[in-house]
């Protein structure tokens, strides 16, 4: 996990520990720090209560509930940011060799490099940055 990344949940609690989680739009997964989950759940407790008056709603918010909390994984690092993908986040983000770390404001996103520069949906000047690093690395796809 790189460092960029570690500072910001370094800063934001104790634990060297991350969330994993399935994306929900995407074929990659979600990552947080677990501080994050509160903050998650406030937001998704908001948004519901914006629809409470929304047919199916309260599935929905089961739905949204279950795939926030109960179908994420915590995942600790060492010092170095090295993490061990679990299989089941490994097969839900279809991760292999290599993973490709995004921040997205808030949270991050772990992606299979081909899958993204692979992904319509993703802006072309994004996936220019993305190649640029992994040439930095050595790394041609």
């Amino acid at each position: 996990m790189p460092a960029f990344l570690r500072s910001v949940i370094e800063r934001r609690g104790d634990a060297r520990t991350i969330v994993l989680a399935k994306n929900a739009i995407f074929p990659c997964l979600d990552a947080y720090d677990p501080a994050y989950a509160a903050l998650k759940h406030s937001k998704m407790e908001r948004r519901a209560e914006k629809n409470e008056t929304a047919i199916g709603s309260d599935l929905d918010y089961m739905q949204a509930n279950l795939m926030a909390f109960a179908a994420t994984e915590e995942v600790p690092y060492d010092k170095s940011g090295r993490i061990v993908l679990p299989p089941m986040m490994r097969m839900k983000g279809k991760i292999e060799e290599l993973a490709l770390f995004l921040g997205t404001g808030e949270t991050f996103q772990v992606w299979n490099p081909e899958l993204f520069l692979a992904e319509e949906r993703i802006p072309e000047d994004l996936k220019d940055i993305a190649r640029y690093r992994l040439n930095e690395r050595g790394i041609t796809l």
